[in-house]
């Protein structure tokens, strides 16, 4: 063996002996039992109260009254309202369009001549009435005379054995039969008064229906709209029944809602909308800002739904044309703010009330199996609630252990367990506070 041989396993014995010697002078490290770890939570306060809940909805925004314009008499179109177009607003009893009234004015005019030719007719009758009537006295007053003088004849009289008292009795007035008092009805000349009489009020209707006729050349605004459609144009032949354009009522719009049975219970007014007013808001997002208008319960539909099981809420938006007001204070849009729009998809909420304490959390503190985490003296407890109403953002829930207020736990967590030990964030800053206020939530 070299010596550099012997060298190299010399120097790693002597590394192998440093290396044992150590190992074996080398000091215990000290037990300690590892630190607990205990989780950090957020949490946000809530508040257990009785009262004002809202009710919500979605649904569409579809006129209250809407009206198709259309001619009632034929005729061309002489007139047109330039305002009368698609989305043009117009005022109540503006007048939309005129159709050419030369043939209804002539009616009219012939309408009353037939009645000044009536009014001669009636006068005639009541002229030729009177003449019948003085000769029916005249002839009265001479038969009159022939039977007075009948009773004066003596029955010797040479008269007498000619024509005897008897027949002359015989030919009184008294015994008149009744196709002579017909023919007396007749002589007097009423009937044909009566005849005349109703030519000329069957002239007065005639002249009132051409009237009529000529009123409805012109057709007016029933209420102040929007032009949905159109489809009139001056030098167009019309008929009665063609529709010429339709109007929507801008006066007021409605909303229709459907809300389930859990939901409806929470408005106790909401089937006597039509004697109780139940206020409710309606809200339209528009270009990234929403804006509200305030609005009512108009009726509800007393049929449930079949297929959804729901029951129908119709809501009333007074004055729709207003721009809306922004629904956050810091959600002004920089331009006006706009109508509400027929047609758009809006949401709604609908002021309602509970009986039965309620807290209002956040969403995301509502978990699977309607649960909610609440922090208590530090710890978790598990609490199951009943949800009464939810939104995108927040749920209205109820139970008998949640006490009259305290903090939900709105953080995840990998295992939780009732009662475990739990850390609030921002805890360490006024721990005193924080565990002040947890004695107090358990309580």
């Amino acid at each position: 063996m070299s010596k550099q041989a012997k060298w190299a396993i010399l120097l790693l014995v002597g590394a192998i002996a440093v290396a044992a010697l150590m190992i074996v002078l080398r000091p215990q490290p000290e037990e300690q039992e590892a630190p607990e770890i205990v989780p950090l939570v957020q949490t946000v306060p809530y508040e257990v109260s009785a009262g004002a809940i809202e009710v919500f909805g979605t649904g569409t925004v579809q006129p209250l009254e809407e009206v198709t314009l259309g001619a009632e008499v034929s005729g061309r179109l002489v007139y047109v309202n330039p305002a009368f177009k698609e989305g043009n607003r117009v005022p109540s009893g503006a007048v939309l369009f005129r159709i050419d009234p030369s043939d209804y004015n002539n009616r009219v005019r012939s309408a009353q001549a037939d009645i000044a030719a009536q009014d001669v007719a009636v006068l005639q009758a009541q002229e030729e009435m009177a003449i019948a009537a003085a000769e029916l006295e005249r002839f009265a007053d001479r038969q009159a005379t022939r039977a007075e003088l009948s009773r004066s004849i003596d029955a010797n009289d040479y008269a007498a054995r000619i024509l005897p008292p008897e027949g002359l009795g015989s030919a009184a007035p008294e015994s008149v039969s009744p196709e002579s008092a017909d023919a007396n009805v007749l002589a007097t000349r009423e009937p044909q008064l009566r005849s005349a009489q109703a030519a000329r009020e069957r002239a007065e209707a005639q002249l009132a229906d051409a009237r009529l006729a000529l009123s409805r050349t012109v057709v007016r605004s029933p209420f102040a709209g929007i032009v949905r459609s159109e489809s009139a144009s001056v030098g167009t032949l019309v008929q009665p029944g063609q529709s010429l354009g339709s109007l929507v009522a801008s006066a007021s719009y409605e909303v229709r809602i459907s809300l389930t049975e859990a939901e409806a219970v929470l408005v106790p007014a909401l089937f006597e909308a039509g004697r109780t007013r139940v206020p409710a808001e309606v809200t339209l997002d528009y270009g990234g800002h929403a804006y509200r208008w305030s609005a009512y319960v108009d009726r509800v539909d007393p049929i449930l739904d079949p297929e959804t099981r729901t029951i129908d809420v119709f809501l009333r938006v007074p004055n729709p044309m207003s721009g809306g007001e922004p629904a956050a204070n810091g959600d002004a849009a920089t331009a006006a703010p706009p109508p509400l729009l027929l047609g758009s998809f809006v949401s709604a909420a609908i002021t309602g009330g509970s009986a039965q304490p309620f807290a209002r959390i956040p969403l995301q503190a509502l978990r699977p199996d309607n649960q909610v985490w609440v922090l208590r003296g530090g710890k978790l407890q598990i609490v199951p609630v009943d949800v009464l109403q939810r939104t995108d953002a927040f749920a209205y829930v109820t139970a008998s252990d949640l006490g009259a207020g305290g903090r939900v736990i709105t953080s995840p967590l990998r295992t939780p367990v009732d009662g475990m030990p739990l850390r609030r964030e921002g805890e360490g800053a006024d721990a005193g506070q924080g565990e002040g206020e947890g004695e107090g939530d358990a309580q």
